[in-house]
């Protein structure tokens, strides 16, 4: 009887196990609004302010091979897009949060010199760890907000 109680329990457990979502993160999926000038794309992301790409399911899949850089300190950095929309001025401002869990770090974003403060901007965001970050973009009054899930891929 034991053995039947426990077997039953194991394919309880292995069918909850299969149907939980495979995360809980509520990544942003890109809304497909492209900036202006710029070649339509379902991975654009923006607000008609402030613009981005993001990954088509809010997942940012890091491998060695893959995009992205998988850094010896074992932060992820990937290179975002950035526009800012005629009459909005000013450096781009990242800012972020880890959800999930608490952070061993800070968000942060590389910023290169020489794009001004008006139209695209290149950066790369550097997530000090896997997991699930809202992303906070802020350049003048304009403010653009996503959510993330960075993951290394097995």
């Amino acid at each position: 009887m034991v053995v039947r109680i426990a077997s039953h329990f194991l394919i309880l457990f292995a069918l909850a196990a299969a149907c939980a979502p495979a995360s809980s993160c509520p990544a942003t999926t890109p809304n497909a609004s492209t900036p202006p000038g710029e070649t339509p794309s379902e991975t654009h992301h923006g607000n008609g302010a402030l613009w981005t790409a993001l990954w088509p399911d809010g997942e940012i899949i890091f491998s060695p091979d893959g995009p992205g850089e998988m850094r010896p300190d074992g932060s992820l950095a990937m290179k975002f897009p950035w526009w800012r929309a005629q009459g909005v001025e000013g450096a781009i401002k990242i800012s972020g949060r880890r959800l999930d869990q608490p952070a061993g770090g800070s968000l942060t974003a590389e910023m290169p010199d020489g794009y001004g403060d008006t139209g695209f901007q290149a950066s790369a965001l550097v997530f000090p760890s896997e997991g699930c970050w809202e992303v906070a973009a802020r350049a003048g009054e304009a403010e653009l907000i996503f959510t993330v899930e960075a993951i290394i891929a097995d």
